[in-house]
């Protein structure tokens, strides 16, 4: 083959824990009779609440076909490349077993919101039932140099006032904020959905709109913008580039001599899985300056504005792809019933994409539209001329 697929989950496979029936009919017809994948395969999620190894072992059962870790890429896997902050103290946000999300991409030192407030007890004052009888003095000393924030918590006040005591004491959250220290510590922050969709008739919050309530506190508060070390997760440009050496790999695992040329996108949601798509697409076929141009004033999808966050780009090599294309399916949170967003054949005014990232009608204009992801597959083996 000369070509891989890259699959979101959410909306594309599953809706929550609902199997989407057109899933196992399209993987079917990607394994050959011993479960072999005939193509390169990597599920790119924006999901973080789990190791790799879970969401495989939760789609082989899903799909009816093996799937090894390898083929997983969670909103968090790039962190794996930021090996300048492994070592360093890390406040880590999110649910699921979060430490050992860390440490499996090697991060030394994380320390969890849960942790934090477990020994700074008074700086959760929202919940009034929550509050300690008794004060505390605290022999706790630590001093996170960066917050990961790996997806939605559980308890979004909470949250928000511990990462904001953290950014505005310059990681010495207990102690008076301190203003002046601007730019504050870094960022880290994966996963940029607005909206996700799971059984519920309309599109649930994600971890996207958890980022809006802390980057307009943290404004509304110093009159600064929060600023990001690195956004990643779609429609992030290093995510494509992590997804496009894990395939780089697979092909190599099985011998497959032609270069894979080509990569569908298979998603969901035109914010995320289209622009993200198409943005990469740019990045392979113009370089990357025209690619930065449109891809927002953060650093997301740009070589990282900080010395350290540069250190990601020579992780990888230059990609071997040469055109990345986009298959929106209508199965999640695109709907053809729904007016579609900016660019997209009509006139809805709304962007619901990262602050980071700028608007380009032309980011969220999908190559192919199909129904779901068992007619993708079909589309991509006819336009590859590949008879299984």
């Amino acid at each position: 083959p000369s070509f891989g697929f890259l699959f979101d989950i959410d909306g594309v496979l599953v809706r929550g824990k609902t199997p989407i029936p057109a899933a196992r009919t399209a993987f079917r017809k990607l394994v050959n009779s011993q479960g072999q994948f005939l193509v390169p395969v990597v599920f790119v999620t924006n999901a973080g609440n789990c190791l790799r190894q879970k969401k495989a072992d939760q789609l082989s059962h899903l799909l009816g076909v093996p799937i090894s870790q390898d083929q997983v890429m969670m909103s968090h896997s790039p962190l794996r490349m930021f090996k300048s902050y492994h070592e360093k103290c890390v406040l880590v946000s999110g649910q699921g077993p979060l430490l050992d999300i860390a440490q499996d991409l090697g991060f030394c030192q994380p320390i969890t919101i849960d942790t934090l407030r477990e020994k700074r007890p008074l700086l959760d004052a929202v919940d009034h039932d929550r509050s300690p009888n008794v004060l505390v003095s605290g022999g706790f000393c630590f001093k996170p140099l960066s917050v990961v924030l790996f997806g939605e918590p559980v308890r979004w006040e909470t949250s928000l006032q511990l990462i904001i005591d953290v950014l505005l004491t310059s990681g010495y959250p207990g102690n008076p904020y301190e203003q002046e220290n601007y730019p504050h510590i870094p960022v880290l922050a994966c996963n940029m959905d607005l909206m996700w969709v799971a059984e519920a008739q309309s599109p649930r919050f994600g971890h996207g709109t958890f980022m809006v309530c802390l980057e307009n506190i943290y404004k509304k508060i110093t009159g600064k913008e929060l600023k990001y070390e690195a956004l990643m997760g779609k429609p992030s440009r290093l995510t494509y580039q992590y997804a496009e050496h894990l395939i780089r790999a697979q092909a190599l695992q099985r011998s497959w001599e032609q270069p894979i040329h080509t990569l569908y996108a298979v998603g969901d949601n035109v914010m995320t899985d289209v622009y993200g798509a198409n943005l990469f697409d740019r990045y392979l076929r113009e370089g990357p300056g025209q690619a930065r141009a449109c891809a927002g004033r953060g650093p997301a999808a740009l070589p990282q504005h900080r010395q350290l966050g540069l250190a990601w780009e020579r992780e990888l090599a230059p990609a071997a792809a040469s055109r990345c294309s986009s298959v929106l399916v209508c199965t999640g949170v695109y709907s053809p019933e729904v007016p579609p967003e900016p660019g997209h054949g009509g006139t809805r005014s709304v962007f619901h994409g990262h602050r980071d990232f700028s608007f380009d009608p032309a980011l969220v204009e999908p190559d192919h539209i199909v129904p779901d992801v068992d007619a993708a597959v079909d589309l991509v083996f006819q336009l590859e001329s590949f008879a299984p």
